[in-house]
């Protein structure tokens, strides 16, 4: 399974925010804001903390893909 933040990117969108302003309201390192951006897994800690500041659910900024079998 892989791990997808599109719907955080449409979300920050929809909510005139820029990336720097939401790293910087919920004190995420840019490290962790880069692993975000590459689809890479962070911290349940983290997620929340963003789905508090978007007024959102975590379901609505992260989904969990399953990968496509190879035959």
């Amino acid at each position: 399974m892989s791990v997808s933040y599109k719907k955080l990117w449409i979300r920050i969108l929809e909510q005139d925010m820029t990336n720097t302003m939401l790293r910087e309201r919920v004190k995420v390192s840019g490290s962790t804001f880069s692993k975000l951006k590459h689809n890479q897994y962070v911290s349940l800690e983290i997620l929340e903390r963003i789905a508090k500041e978007l007024d959102c659910d975590i379901g609505d900024i992260v989904e969990i893909a399953k990968e496509k079998k190879k035959q």
